[in-house]
């Protein structure tokens, strides 16, 4: 569909049904207006493996964006030109940290974080959007995964497909960076408890994944190289404090706590 003056709609026709492609199309759509959006979740962690390919496959169902604070009312209306209708009232009342769209196409929910990720922890994930043309960046993307209590298979295939296919770096900026996710980590002690106990958990479930001998071992042997980071890491005072109470007081939120109610 083109536009008045010739110039082709990054928009296009609507919601497309293939979810990877229908995350590109948001990206670049929700840019022409001037916004910048990221992708996470599992388009965003099927996005970063080659050729768009996870292993260990998973099913990907509704689609996960970032977004910066401020101009949510702008954001809300591109992606009403893209062909999603709003959850007006809970966007009304909570748009400044989360937004609900609906794809009536293709019966997806498209849910937008404001700012921060927030479910079992919070994790800053719109500090650094610019990183990487559709994700946030990959330090980020398994924070979200390693900060879940209650993990289920979903979330180990996509811990697994992101240790799978990058490189675990420390301080040169490239890969998932250890040092970021140590840092993070070594500030707040709940996050690293639920860190530290998926790493364990992933690695203790690896066998259990029929994957060829050689991506088990490096996958564990990344696992390791965050473990050691995050154990070794130096702690803050709010850090240690914390460690004082231990297990004692819950240390993560509930996620269904922490969605937003109209």
């Amino acid at each position: 569909m083109a536009q008045g003056n010739g110039a082709r709609d990054p928009w296009g026709a609507g919601p497309l049904e293939d979810p990877l492609s229908e995350g590109r199309r948001l990206v670049a759509g929700t840019a022409s207006s001037g916004l910048t959006v990221r992708l996470m979740g599992g388009v965003a962690v099927c996005m970063q493996a080659p050729s768009g390919s996870m292993l260990p496959p998973r099913a990907i169902g509704d689609i996960d964006l970032v977004a910066r604070r401020g101009g949510w009312r702008a954001l809300a209306d591109s992606l009403k030109k893209g062909g999603y209708e709003a959850d007006d009232m809970f966007n009304a009342l909570h748009g400044e940290r989360r937004m609900l769209f609906y794809d009536p196409v293709n019966h997806r929910k498209l849910d937008i974080f404001v700012g921060e990720f927030t479910m079992c922890h919070v994790i800053p994930v719109a500090a650094r959007l610019d990183r990487d043309p559709m994700t946030i960046p990959l330090a980020e993307l398994l924070l979200t995964k390693l900060q879940i209590v209650e993990l289920t298979e979903r979330d180990l295939r996509d811990i697994y497909s992101l240790l799978l296919h990058h490189n675990v770096s420390d301080g040169d900026g490239s890969g998932i960076e250890a040092d970021f996710v140590a840092d993070l980590c070594a500030k707040d002690w709940g996050l690293w408890r639920s860190c530290t106990a998926t790493m364990r958990r992933a690695q203790a479930d690896l066998p259990q994944y029929s994957m060829p001998v050689e991506a088990s071992q490096v996958i564990g042997e990344r696992l390791q190289v965050l473990l050691n980071r995050a154990e070794q890491a130096p702690k803050t005072a709010r850090w240690k404090l914390r460690s004082r109470v231990g297990d004692r007081v819950r240390w993560y939120d509930v996620p269904e706590e922490n969605l937003p109610t109209a």
